[in-house]
């Protein structure tokens, strides 16, 4: 792995561990094992490189989604298989996780990639309800983009309430609860 791979993969661990705030240039230099000047030729600073690491993070989460999501099955089965996927649950999502950090909410560099990487998840999680809905496979009352939005507030939600808890069960019953919702809307 290039030095400028490793400071990447080393600043998106410590994003998903410490937040923004919490990273800083010394723990990513020591963490990817690189000097300060082969931090500073490859970004101009932490910033950019919080944004590399921020942009790899989506990239990678959105292809997996993705492959879940355009999978074989019906569209109740594709996004239980989505809701479903192995996750980390009590180290929280790692895109999501990042609303919480006042730095990156506040930087609108490191804002916008968590911002479309949601968006795009709303949006794709909607077209799979649409074609749910129209294979007459769910509801034609359910609102594809509120069905969508629902979901993911469930899952960033239930990572909350795991991490309060410290145990994964709050975040398997919220998954659980809007699956219900999902089958129970679905035609007779």
């Amino acid at each position: 792995m290039s030095t400028k791979d490793r400071l990447i993969e080393s600043t998106r661990a410590l994003l998903w561990e410490r937040g923004y705030v919490g990273t800083s240039p010394k723990a990513i230099q020591h963490a990817a094992g690189a000097g300060q000047g082969s931090m500073y030729h490859h970004f101009s600073g932490k910033e950019e490189l919080a944004r590399a690491a921020i942009d790899r993070t989506a990239e990678e989460m959105r292809a997996g989604i993705d492959a879940q999501l355009s999978g074989p099955g019906t569209a109740l089965e594709r996004i239980t298989a989505y809701l479903h996927r192995e996750r980390e649950v009590l180290r929280g999502c790692p895109i999501g996780g990042l609303t919480q950090d006042p730095e990156v909410m506040a930087t609108p560099a490191l804002r916008e990639p968590v911002d479309q990487t949601l968006s795009w998840l709303r949006a794709r999680l909607a077209q799979v309800v649409a074609e749910g809905i129209a294979a007459g496979e769910l509801s034609p009352a359910l609102d594809p983009a509120a069905t969508a939005s629902s979901v993911v507030a469930t899952l960033q939600g239930g990572y909350v309430l795991a991490r309060a808890a410290d145990s994964p069960q709050p975040f398997d019953q919220a998954v659980e609860g809007v699956l219900a919702l999902l089958r129970s809307s679905a035609p007779r």
